[in-house]
């Protein structure tokens, strides 16, 4: 039964904004390198500060803090960069963090999925890291991380603190000073701006010595051409977003896990038990695999996600699922449904019936 398309996988990138759309294409239609001097340029220049200046405005730091990226990854290895000496991250950070540093001090979650705050005391002490990093938000789960509480641990041995903002940013505050922290990695694609356009939010008068280097572009901190038409297709998304009522948005996550649980009363909210963000839902339904579920409800024409999105498309055991304690097959048995400012109750509803019948024939196949 396929009706009209339902995106549900937010958490892997958000549909872009109207007005982010026409800002793009206006910049498109200009031509001017913002490192030359004649009016072309200037004018280029000026649109690419004043984009500084909304992200700036929207995150809470002066426009000199505001460092533009290609994306989150880069801002997140751009903060590791920085780092000297031995890094600790939460066992549940990204792809781009995890990877990065694999030798790198996992700081173990508990059951919940958010960071075990006096584990992680015990191993900043002992091995007394130059930096420790931590998601905001888990883009997998939605649990909300104590970042301030892991940034006071950091400060006691004298180590930076970055936190990836990217799934949170848009609806928590963000800002360094807010949560303690030295860098802040946001993203413009998970907030209705375009893909290729991140930046690394820095804590006044930090230094930041480039990973890239071979040009003056960003304050001498990121060299290559900006990415304008990004950055203001970024900002142009920001600028839109406090008219989104997150409260109504976590109402329809509730209302979807409500009713899965009504169907299969087996099913597991995963991270229920702690502060999440309204957007995401980690469902896992042990016994069935997280691929036949996205299989059906794509033949259905509904589309949700299993994981994070960052693995050219491959299925396989979460490593965050793994970290909060579920051995492998469960792990594969779990999907993450998330909402945005568009998704409708309706929406949802073809949801619940769609996944109903997967579910009703997987049970008749296993009672046969």
């Amino acid at each position: 039964m396929r009706g009209e398309p339902v995106y549900l996988d937010w958490a892997a990138t958000a549909p872009v904004r109207a007005e982010a759309i026409a800002a793009v294409a206006r910049v498109l239609r200009e031509v001017g390198n913002l490192s030359s001097v004649h009016a072309f340029g200037r004018h280029a220049r000026a649109r690419l500060e004043a984009a500084r200046r909304t992200l700036a405005h929207c995150f809470a730091v002066a426009p000199d803090a505001v460092v533009f990226t290609s994306g989150g990854t880069e801002a997140n290895q751009l903060a590791l960069h920085q780092a000297p000496g031995a890094v600790a991250v939460a066992a549940i950070e990204h792809a781009s963090i995890l990877e990065a540093v694999p030798e790198a001090i996992r700081l173990p979650v508990a059951a919940d999925g958010v960071v075990d705050l006096e584990a992680a005391e015990r191993l900043v002490a002992v091995h007394r890291p130059t930096l420790v990093a931590c998601q905001l938000a888990n883009n997998e789960t939605g649990a909300i991380q104590p970042v301030a509480e892991l940034a006071r641990l950091a400060r006691a041995v004298g180590a930076r603190v970055h936190v990836d903002a990217v799934q949170a940013a848009g609806k928590l505050a963000c800002s360094p000073e807010a949560l303690g922290a030295d860098t802040v990695a946001v993203s413009a694609h998970k907030l209705g701006g375009p893909a290729g356009i991140g930046a690394l939010l820095l804590r006044p008068g930090l230094p930041l010595r480039p990973r890239q280097p071979g040009g003056g572009q960003e304050g001498g901190r990121r060299a290559g051409t900006p990415n304008l038409a990004g950055a203001v297709g970024f900002a142009a998304a920001l600028e839109v977003l406090p008219s989104v009522d997150w409260n109504a948005v976590a109402a329809l996550r509730d209302r979807l896990e409500a009713a899965l649980r009504a169907i299969a009363p087996e099913l597991v909210v995963v991270g229920a038990a702690a502060p999440r963000l309204p957007t995401i839902a980690c469902l896992l339904t042990p016994g069935l695999s997280a691929e036949t579920q996205l299989a059906a409800l794509d033949l259905d024409g509904i589309a949700v996600g299993a994981g994070a999105a960052c693995s050219s498309g491959k299925l396989g055991p979460s490593h965050v699922l793994r970290a909060m304690g579920w051995c492998e097959p469960e792990a594969r048995s779990a999907i993450r449904v998330s909402l945005g400012w568009s998704t409708t109750a309706s929406e949802i509803d073809r949801f619940v019936a769609s996944w109903e019948r997967l579910y009703r024939r997987w049970r008749a196949r296993r009672a046969a």
